[in-house]
């Protein structure tokens, strides 16, 4: 394990990114969201995604240098198409389209078909956040990204299909929820076996639909299955972010007869509210707080321990990493090294 300024790596995966074919401003926009994902703790969607994501440049499956082209625009009904550019930019761009409509409509829906990757799906509710809007979102992976079982079932049918939601906190650290419906992110999985550590139960199937802790399992032959979380809840949240997000987008659900089955592609459905549209904004402030307060004020399961909002762990995981450098385990740095060298960017000591 090693660590880094996360400024050092910022700059490191930029010159990966620009020898790749990205023009600087996409460059800057991608390792910025990367390496904000692994301070946060969302290591399955921090640097270890570099590797993969030159790979796909270099077969086409993600285009350098695209943007969010408007394909529909009803006011406060956007779509736009991300023409298989990087998740991080459409997203960028998108959310930029549904904060300015948030504001003029007092409602914003925003659909995005066609995306690369888009990362760390909280990023997007942390930003419509941050320009005062609160917001939920659905994201889903047509085809190439097929490895969540549904309930009752043993293999793969459904994708990691990730929620989030966020909330203005006047003078405070907006409020983000950023969750699979995946009882685990595939990413995760990945760390895990670069790792060489077990997974914990209850999490992830075989190829013959029985429970496993070994990670190396998910990837053999016949792959593995992730479960669901919850059950029955979490299959049924998935099962509607593949409609949400990929159906009603236009970007297709998870299938692998769905035009896009042959890369990965994110779909996402973003509805942004601007809390004065509603009535008075300062009382929903208020309202929020005084739940804040209501909800912090439970006494904690064991001594030493506290209750904790949505998004706090990862802002404690960040503060952590800030001070003390960035971790980058053996294996991801190998693989980040290699694909850094096949491009004649050298990496940097650590």
């Amino acid at each position: 394990m090693r660590r880094f300024p996360s400024s050092t790596i910022e700059t490191f995966i930029r010159a990966v990114f620009v020898a790749a074919g990205s023009e600087p401003h996409e460059a800057r926009i991608v390792a910025s969201h990367l390496v904000e994902a692994s301070l946060m703790g969302h290591d399955s969607h921090g640097v270890i995604r570099v590797s993969k994501y030159v790979d796909w440049l270099k077969a086409g499956q993600v285009r350098p240098n695209r943007h969010a082209r408007i394909v529909s625009d009803r006011g406060a009904l956007v779509v736009v198409d991300g023409d298989f550019g990087f998740g991080q930019v459409i997203g960028k761009e998108a959310m930029e389209i549904a904060a300015e409509r948030g504001a003029s409509h007092g409602v914003a829906t925003v659909a995005i078909r066609n995306a690369g990757h888009l990362g760390r799906v909280g990023a997007w509710p942390q930003m419509l956040a941050e320009r005062g809007l609160a917001s939920i979102h659905f994201v889903n992976t047509s085809g190439f990204g097929i490895l969540v079982a549904p309930f009752g079932g043993a293999d793969r049918r459904l994708s990691a299909n990730p929620i989030a939601a966020g909330v203005p906190i006047k003078g405070g650290r907006p409020i983000i929820l950023d969750i699979a419906t995946s009882a685990i992110a595939e990413g995760k999985i990945q760390v895990a076996r670069n790792k060489g550590e077990e997974l914990p139960p209850g999490l992830v199937l075989d190829g013959h639909g029985r429970p496993t802790t070994d990670p190396e399992v998910f990837y053999a032959k016949p792959p593995g299955a992730i479960l669901p979380f919850g059950g029955h809840k979490g299959s049924g949240l998935s099962f509607f972010c593949e409609i949400l997000a990929g159906s009603l987008t236009g970007g297709h659900a998870s299938n692998p007869r769905s035009p896009t089955a042959e890369r990965l592609v994110n779909n996402m459905l973003s509805l942004a509210f601007d809390p004065g549209a509603f009535g008075d904004a300062d009382a929903f402030v208020d309202d929020v707080i005084r739940l804040v307060t209501w909800v912090k004020a439970s006494p904690p399961i064991s001594p030493n321990g506290k209750v904790l909002l949505p998004g706090e762990m990862e802002e404690n995981v960040r503060c952590e990493r800030v001070a003390n450098g960035l971790p980058i385990d053996d294996a991801t740095w190998r693989a980040l090294s290699a694909t850094a060298a096949s491009l004649g960017v050298s990496a940097p000591m650590g």
